[in-house]
């Protein structure tokens, strides 16, 4: 990947009216190397002159097209048609950082990168001086910024959470520029409706989907880039429960660093044809325990079942994620929480402030019952079992300040073959059972 520096010369292109007013910069004009840029490479943005220096830094969208100019009331003259490389900003600096906090850096030294800023864009940099412009972002961005406050639980107005920490007031994802955080907002009650179904998944990650109302979503939008650049960018992902007025704090999240995204189905705004979507992977950090006060779940979701049959994958850190497992999961699932509504219990899916449980039941708000499914093959009993059993002791430990009395329920596809793991299960508190027993759990 390559990484470039691009100059604005403010006597040519006025930049800063261009930002006042509120204009999203999409290109930039180019001249050399055009060839080269690419997709996914890295740039700097530098105003010349001597009250200029480094101002912003981003990504390129693609590769060069010769077009005519755009935006031609910021142009000292029409240019006419040139060469433009589509590109997305990723952050502008409020004051660029002058030239001479850079001559002095060894890394700059021996090179004419910083001495030949009158020729045609794009100028080639180097990793080292990649290092040392990042730097400089990462120092501005962090003099001065608040430290976070909230804890787990704790809720907060918007409009005060982005007085205190900045970033837009509107939209699922706000990047902060008064602090080091991107602010994600989930809320079924108005993201359904945008095709925005935000949820737990059996990979133990919590998908939240990308930016974008109408068209597929890609990363050209800063919303999605900052979420999968931000482990990269040094900041910190916290998601919200909520979208307006009072909301409440989930906790600290990153992406998955194996699966940061998946893409999805899901209709435009206001049931508009499908589109694809962008589901990022979300895995919690650190503690994201609620309090008490905070209730649990939500109402329960039915589980997609037309899952195609895949091959095997014996080494597949939870065998419920392949095709045949992951299908009799669903189904197993759906038949238990359809089994608990006839009971006229209410049935639960976990919402963003819960352990990634797969469903919850109960007949009183004092008494909960949280249920973990596993399919079960010959190969792979031992293990479903093991992580069922690890993954219930994780729920009950977090749930059992949130109501009177929380039962752990591992529900299987069938009689385990070594009938220790039901010994194994009343010693530890966890009750045991699969379809025809249903009544021993639903109560």
């Amino acid at each position: 990947m390559n990484a470039w520096l691009l100059t604005c010369n403010q006597d040519v292109f006025d930049l800063a009216a261009f930002r006042r007013d509120g204009e999203e910069l999409r290109s930039w004009s180019v001249v050399r190397y055009r060839n080269e840029l690419a997709a996914g490479d890295r740039f700097v943005m530098w105003l010349t002159g001597p009250q200029g220096g480094l101002i912003g830094r981003g990504r390129l969208t693609g590769s060069p097209t010769q077009q005519a100019s755009s935006d031609k009331k910021y142009w000292q003259e029409d240019p006419g048609t040139r060469w433009y490389v589509p590109l997305v900003i990723d952050e502008w600096l409020d004051q660029p950082v002058p030239r001479a906090q850079f001559t002095l850096d060894p890394r700059f030294a021996g090179t004419s990168t910083l001495r030949t800023l009158f020729a045609g864009n794009p100028h080639r940099i180097n990793d080292a001086q990649w290092e040392a412009f990042s730097e400089a972002f990462d120092q501005d961005r962090t003099e001065g910024m608040p430290e976070w406050h909230l804890k787990p639980g704790d809720t907060i107005l918007r409009k005060k959470l982005h007085d205190r920490y900045g970033g837009s007031r509107q939209g699922g994802i706000s990047k902060c520029k008064k602090s080091t955080n991107v602010l994600v907002f989930t809320d079924p009650r108005t993201g359904h409706q945008h095709g925005y179904y935000d949820e737990w998944a059996e990979d133990g990650t919590f998908h939240y989907t990308g930016d974008g109302q109408k068209g597929d979503q890609d990363f050209t939008s800063t919303g999605n880039a900052a979420i999968r650049d931000h482990s990269d960018t040094g900041l910190a992902l916290r998601l919200f429960e909520g979208s307006r007025g009072t909301i409440r704090y989930v906790g600290e999240f990153a992406v998955d660093p194996l699966t940061p995204y998946t893409f999805g189905r899901a209709p435009e705004t206001g049931g508009g044809p499908m589109r694809r979507v962008i589901r990022f992977h979300l895995a919690p950090v650190g503690t994201t325990s609620q309090p008490p006060t905070v209730p649990v779940g939500c109402a329960y979701r039915v589980v997609d079942e037309t899952v195609e049959p895949a091959a095997s994958q014996p080494n597949a850190p939870d065998p419920d994620l392949t095709g045949r497992n992951l299908k009799a999961h669903r189904k197993l699932q759906n038949d238990l929480a359809a089994a608990a509504q006839e009971r006229r219990m209410t049935v639960l899916s976990p919402s963003a402030a819960d352990p990634d449980f797969d469903l919850a039941w109960h007949k009183s708000d004092e008494d909960l019952a949280v249920c973990e499914v596993k399919s079960l093959t010959k190969a792979n009993e031992t293990r479903q079992l093991r992580a069922g059993i690890g993954q219930l002791l994780d729920y009950h430990d977090r749930l059992r300040g949130r109501a009177t009395h929380v039962r752990a329920v591992l529900w299987v596809e069938r009689e385990p073959s070594d009938p220790r793991w039901i010994g194994l299960c009343q010693r530890v508190g966890i009750e045991l059972a699969w379809p025809g027993r249903e009544a021993d759990v639903l109560k």
